[in-house]
């Protein structure tokens, strides 16, 4: 899928910059059927960084990258999607790595190897200070491996900070207990982070993984967001099932596509979700780009009509992506036609 900017990517500076993303630029090694590795660049964050930029947001990715191959690669394709970087100059540390096998039913079983990696060379005080350079900055994002509970000391103390000096808040827990070696302390890390979120991301997997009791998976969302009064807005993925997009107010919508989609493979869909809503709501929130209201002022107050246009835009940006092999977030133009040419099911409050 070709690439095709609201914004020439050249064109933007760091005053165009709305969204900054902290957290894990990997590259998965993907087994083959003939017992070899395909390496394919990923982390959640990484793939969020280059959809929210497809879709014409500003954006800066705040992590360091290695100065191996494989990090060269990362920062090659972060560039060719117009992200900025917070740290250009590359770091002495490796490149992070997921060995990635899949079962016969196709679904990932992950080993990762993430001690002494350039991504996890960053401290609090230093991202603190790359959003504090940013004039316009509207929304912080992070979440998956960021939320290691060995990385707490990192992370929360940055995204405090942000919540403080009045931006958004976005975390997606996007959980790998399967790698974590301590899974009470990750859980606790997980709930720290989600304490200081405006806008949570989970799916129904993350929700169980977080042990949230419900009769429904609806029902463990509602009770996700009763434990952090501090989240304005909830999106909850159920894979083919659709997704979900609730408010504080209580007010829910849904949606999920009409017709079943070919799917290649997963890979990056939860990231080109997660880009669709934020790069839809910007869009439409008074004051996003840097004058007027603040984004997180009016997240409390969002209309009916446009949740239910985020989330129909946030699920057509995900059903583009499986239609793709690895992760290839859609642009904002292939997204919008796609969601305009086909109506969801399920579209309306609840």
């Amino acid at each position: 899928m070709t690439s095709h900017h609201t914004e020439p990517a050249a064109a933007r500076t760091r005053a165009d910059i709305q969204v900054a993303v902290a957290g894990e630029a990997l590259i998965d090694l993907i087994r083959r059927d003939d017992g070899s590795y395909l390496p394919c660049l990923g982390g959640a964050l990484y793939n969020l960084s280059r959809a929210l930029s497809r879709q014409g947001v500003g954006l800066e990715y705040l992590n360091p990258l290695s100065r191996d191959r494989f990090g060269r690669e990362l920062k090659a394709q972060l560039v060719a999607d117009g992200v900025h970087l917070a740290v250009p100059e590359a770091v002495q540390q490796v490149t992070s790595l997921a060995v990635v096998n899949l079962d016969a039913q196709g679904h990932p079983d992950y080993a990762f190897y993430r001690d002494g990696v350039a991504d996890r060379a960053v401290t609090a005080q230093g991202l603190t200070a790359a959003c504090a350079d940013l004039p316009h900055l509207q929304i912080v994002c992070s979440g998956a491996l960021a939320l290691d509970a060995r990385d707490t000391a990192v992370y929360l103390p940055w995204l405090e900070a942000q919540r403080q000096a009045g931006r958004c808040v976005v975390v997606d827990a996007n959980l790998r207990p399967s790698v974590m070696p301590d899974l009470p302390s990750y859980r606790a890390a997980v709930h720290a982070a989600l304490s200081l979120a405006h806008v949570i991301k989970v799916s129904d997997e993350d929700l169980t993984h977080l042990g949230v009791r419900g009769t429904d998976v609806l029902d463990q969302a509602r009770g996700l967001m009763a434990q952090h009064p501090g989240c304005e807005l909830l999106a909850l993925t159920v894979g083919a099932g659709g997704a979900w997009l609730m408010q504080r107010s209580g007010a829910t919508c849904y949606a999920k596509e009409a017709a079943p989609l070919d799917v290649v493979d997963t890979v990056g869909a939860g990231d080109s979700f997660l880009a669709g809503l934020l790069a839809f709501l910007l869009r439409q929130v008074p004051g996003s780009h840097g004058q007027g209201a603040r984004f997180v002022d009016v997240l409390a107050s969002l209309p009916a009509a446009t949740c239910e246009q985020a989330l129909r835009h946030a699920l057509a940006s995900a059903s583009l992506c499986v239609q793709e092999q690895g992760c290839v977030p859609p642009d904002w133009e292939a997204a919008h036609r796609w969601a305009a040419e086909r109506p969801a099911l399920g579209t309306g409050m609840r």
